[in-house]
């Protein structure tokens, strides 16, 4: 007895819908929405940049919004910023995020959070050899343990919230397309960034029985007030590899950024080479969207034929560099 070739050939759209209809069992957590009007948004780095502008796109949308960072001046410029743009008085608090006991004081005087944004970062690109290793700490002590600090200050008092009022939250960590894949000089940094991905996967678990979902954010480089300083850190060879990424400006990362938030998005990439990386790298990663999910299943292994690629162009730019510096390459 044969099977006629029709057979087959009926099979071929059904296997992807039973591959939707089982990531739409699976997917973990299940997808929700996080409110944003009436909420209290507490926001670091809110002073400037990615941070500034996410803090003026929540209080359009009606948010209470409290804003950290060390300057005081700065904050109270931004304060005005959003006062001027959106008719909303925001909530300024200075602390330095090293410090756990200032960043448990400025929240307890925020009062409960219900999306807390951990969006304060400082890069300072260097080979590893090259570079003090204060400055390593430095990137480790705000980008890391910075975050540790607002988490837990902030946790307890969520958790009451939700149960009380019985509407999710949201902890959100801006990490970078750095945080995704080490580049050439950027070994602190990647470190610092890379370590929030655990962190937030780990963390989601903790969380998610009260209600409280957990964002990672993988900007690219964004055209923010120290971009151009970094810039100039950044050594020859870094700007060769990392050179041909693209930018995005503050605001469009913030829209991005807060349109995942709200869907509770566990990763949430910020442009079209961040989507790319996300399904490259998305492994056991947390995914509520099934649909999402579907994209990682179909697209991880050709996606790992391209990131080979751009692992070749890299490795060829770093040996031809290297030949080049040591007077072999004329």
């Amino acid at each position: 007895m044969t099977t006629s070739p029709c057979y087959f050939l009926l099979l071929i759209p059904i296997l992807p819908l039973c591959l939707l209809f089982l990531l739409f069992l699976i997917v973990r957590p299940r997808p929700s929405r996080i409110p944003i009007k009436g909420r209290h948004v507490f926001i670091t780095g809110g002073s400037s940049g990615i941070g500034l502008a996410l803090a003026r796109q929540v209080a359009a949308e009606g948010a209470r919004v409290s804003i950290l960072a060390r300057s005081r001046k700065r904050l109270e410029e931004a304060r005005e910023a959003i006062r001027l743009a959106t008719g909303v008085e925001v909530a300024i608090f200075s602390a330095d995020v090293r410090d756990a006991e200032e960043v448990a004081r400025a929240i307890e005087e925020a009062g409960p959070i219900d999306v807390l944004v951990c969006n304060q970062g400082v890069f300072v690109p260097q080979e590893l050899e090259k570079q003090e290793l204060e400055e390593v700490k430095f990137m480790v002590d705000v980008n890391l343990m910075g975050t540790f600090h607002l988490i837990k200050a902030a946790l307890p008092a969520m958790k009451r919230r939700t149960r009380e009022t019985g509407l999710p939250a949201s902890i959100t960590l801006m990490s970078s397309q750095a945080g995704q894949v080490g580049v050439y000089g950027y070994t602190a940094y990647s470190a610092s960034k890379f370590a929030l991905r655990g962190l937030s996967e780990a963390l989601q678990h903790e969380v998610i029985a009260d209600n409280i979902y957990v964002s990672l954010i993988f900007p690219p480089d964004t055209e923010t007030p120290g971009f151009a300083e970094e810039q100039e850190r950044r050594p020859e060879l870094t700007k060769i590899i990392a050179g041909s990424s693209g930018g995005m400006k503050a605001d469009d990362v913030a829209k991005v950024s807060l349109n995942g938030i709200k869907y509770g998005r566990f990763i949430i990439p910020c442009n079209f080479e961040g989507t790319m990386i996300a399904i490259a790298t998305s492994g056991l990663s947390p995914q509520s969207s099934f649909m999402t999910a579907f994209i990682e299943v179909v697209g991880a292994s050709f996606m790992r034929l391209v990131a080979l690629f751009f692992q070749w162009n890299w490795f060829t730019s770093i040996e031809k560099w290297q030949a080049k510096s040591s007077g072999k390459l004329k």
